[in-house]
Formats: C-alpha cells, sequence, structure tokens
C-alpha cells in the first residue's frame, strides 16, 4: 500500500526517539551515537514482526527522523514506529531509502561484505563518451581509494517528477542521463565517480537497492511490504 505524506508534527512519541532512554521499547537494533545512527543486528526479527518501508524520498529533505534547526525530515512523511533508515541518501539526493526495523536486513543492506546493489539515475553536466564512462567500469581513484568497477550506461531521460527548485542547466551545454550500478556506499560516491572523469552530477536519483525499487510509489510516499 502506498501512503502520502503525513502532516508535520514537531513531537514524537518518546518510544520513537532512539535517544529518549526512559520508556524505551526493545527494539532489534544496538544504536549507537552519532548524527547519523548505525545499528547492528541483535537476533533474527520473525518475518511476521519485520516491517520493510520503501520511500521515495524528495529533493532536500534528511534521511533521519530527527533535526536540530527546521529542515524537513523522515517524520515530516512517515508515521511508522521503530522503523531506521537503512543506510543513507544525501539531502540533495532523491529516490529510493529503505526503512527497517530489522537489524539482520539492515546489515546486509548497509555492510560493504555484502556488496547489496543499488542503481542511481544520474543526470550530468555535458556528453561523456564510451571512453569517459569505461574509466568508472574499471575503477577511479578518489580521496578514499580506488572504487570497484562500476556497472554503467547512458539511459534515456527516465520519466521521474519534477524537482523543486529544478536544477539549474547552462545555456549551450547538454546533459546526460547515466544508470550507474555500485555495491559501495561511501559518501557521496557517485557525485565524486562522475566529477572526477569531468561530468558533474546536476541531478541524483536511486532508483533501487538489490531487489526493491521506486516503481508504483509517487515522490514524497512510501509503500509499506
Amino acid at each position: 500500500m502506498n501512503h502520502s505524506p503525513t502532516k508535520k508534527n514537531n513531537k514524537q512519541p518518546n518510544a520513537s526517539k532512539p535517544g529518549n532512554k526512559k520508556g524505551k521499547k526493545p527494539t532489534h537494533f544496538n544504536v549507537k551515537k552519532a548524527a547519523h545512527k548505525t545499528y547492528a543486528a541483535k537476533k533474527l526479527l520473525p518475518k511476521a514482526m519485520q516491517k520493510v518501508i520503501l520511500f521515495n524520498k524528495p529533493f532536500d529533505v534528511l534521511s533521519q527522523f530527527t533535526d536540530e534547526g527546521e529542515r524537513m525530515t523522515l517524520k515530516d512523511f512517515i508515521n511508522i514506529p521503530d522503523v531506521y533508515a537503512a543506510g543513507r541518501l544525501d539531502r540533495d539526493s532523491e529516490g529510493l531509502l529503505l526503512l527497517t526495523n530489522d537489524g539482520i536486513l539492515q546489515a546486509k543492506i548497509t555492510q560493504p561484505g555484502e556488496k547489496t546493489d543499488k542503481t542511481y539515475w544520474a543526470q550530468v553536466e555535458g556528453a561523456p563518451t564510451e571512453a569517459d564512462l569505461e574509466k568508472l567500469r574499471k575503477g577511479v581513484e578518489l580521496k578514499d581509494g580506488l572504487t570497484l568497477p562500476a556497472k554503467i550506461k547512458i539511459m534515456d531521460k527516465p520519466k521521474v517528477w519534477e524537482r523543486f527548485p529544478p536544477i539549474r542547466e547552462r545555456a549551450n551545454i547538454p546533459t546526460t542521463w547515466l544508470a550507474i550500478t555500485i555495491n559501495e556506499g561511501r559518501n557521496r560516491q557517485v557525485r565524486r565517480m562522475t566529477a572526477h572523469i569531468g561530468f558533474p552530477t546536476l541531478r541524483l536519483i536511486r532508483y533501487s537497492i538489490g531487489e526493491w525499487s521506486i516503481d508504483g510509489i509517487e515522490n514524497g510516499s512510501y509503500k509499506e511490504l
């Protein structure tokens, strides 16, 4: 079932705040204090108790439920207790964010050793050639090391929602859409990869994580499996 955004509510129930120790319900995560929390699985969660949420995140929304400022967060769209993002999606990126209460599933998606494929649609400035893309297929040296080989191809412009605000396009410079699949999770990796070969990313949409995708989910809405 797809769900549209909920009305903004600045008050969250105590049980759904990971940092609130009083009255905290037991979960299948160990929570470490950090700006963006990471979780480790405690035990296998029975299928009947497992929650999996597929959220099509809009631009300019944080992939967390709390923020000290007035920025939009997941709580403005999702009103389901005790679920946490499996990995993150940058504020200026859009598309699929998976949330779950299952620590083992969270680890499977986020741990580098699991090598879960993630496919992104990237609108880049300029017109890369096959020779340019071949560099990413072989791996490029970034500041944090050599990237693993990526699957990448030029694609037609996807039928997606309008972004607000729209990207800034420069006159007389074309843009190109790329489908890029990686199984790493470095910070802003896709953006750094395309910039490395001379084609900065203007818009980035995560289309899929493993077997899950944003097909049939409107931007700003979610589907509970």
